[in-house]
């Protein structure tokens, strides 16, 4: 019996990304596509797979936004605040991420460049540490996923400066974006669902339909989940998926016409914001 979930989290999400390459074109493997599919292009000079010719595009997901938050301590409350006190204080800021050429780092890059401040890099592996590092004082700032950091911010452990996405948040809606002072400034976590290439576009179709039909209606695939997985923002966020609800498994077997006990989904990346 094959696993319903394999979680493959090396390599920045490459070893998974080669399993599914490599898995037979049957709709049995599927891949839940995150940012670092954009960001390993550039980041590894050599890779074992093409993600454009090799994974056939099923759904798009979610766009997770993500927010800047500080640690209290820090003595800035907007970010022209912060970007005054970075550059009075060069060097002497510490900026976490969940790892190398996540989102999260990515986002704190685009900052940073377009800036031209000076802060140190302290990449961790996944939010969670990251984050208690940052309300501990270890870190001082980081560009959050939402679902990893709100909690926080609404408690005061941290505070959110902005929002770095184009638009507000209706999650935190008195919250200005990023953009407001960095023209041009955007970054999110995108999220979605591929299948190795030559999977039979009858396949693919079915997929799409019956994702898109979940997202339009969350409790039809939350019904057998936990408590937890109730909340609007673990609903709202692919980030938050760790294990594949009954209910889905059975309804893509159902529409696929397969066993439920062979089917299998690689899941990768994801990471940290998941954490």
């Amino acid at each position: 019996m094959l696993p319903l979930l394999r979680q493959l989290e090396r390599a920045g999400s490459n070893i998974a990304t080669e399993v599914v390459v490599n898995a037979p074109p049957d709709g049995y493997t599927l891949l839940l596509v995150g940012p670092t599919h954009a960001v390993n292009a550039t980041l590894y000079s050599k890779l074992n797979y093409n993600f454009i010719r090799d994974i056939a595009p099923i759904a798009s997901v979610s766009r997770e936004p993500l927010v800047m938050v500080v640690n209290p301590s820090v003595p800035a409350k907007t970010v022209p605040e912060f970007i005054a006190y970075a550059k009075a204080n060069p060097g002497k800021l510490n900026m976490a991420s969940s790892g190398i050429g996540t989102s999260v780092h990515v986002a704190g890059e685009l900052f940073k460049m377009m800036t031209s401040i000076n802060m140190l890099h302290v990449p961790y592996r996944g939010a969670a540490p990251a984050i208690t590092d940052l309300i501990g004082g270890r870190v001082q700032v980081m560009f959050a996923t939402l679902p990893s950091s709100i909690e926080y911010i609404k408690a005061g452990n941290l505070r959110a400066l902005a929002v770095a996405t184009a638009r507000r948040t209706s999650a935190l809606p008195d919250l200005p974006i990023v953009a407001d002072v960095l023209p041009g400034y955007e970054a999110s976590a995108v999220y979605g669902v591929g299948a190795p290439r030559n999977t039979p576009v009858e396949i693919v179709d079915k997929l799409n339909k019956e994702i898109n039909a979940g997202l339009a209606d969350p409790c039809k695939f939350y019904r057998d989940w936990p408590t937890w997985a109730a909340s609007p923002t673990n609903l709202r966020t692919a980030a938050c998926i760790r294990t594949v609800p009954r209910t889905l498994v059975d309804l893509l077997c159902a529409e696929l016409s397969l066993s439920r006990s062979c089917h299998r989904i690689a899941y990768l990346e994801v990471t940290q914001d998941i954490a």
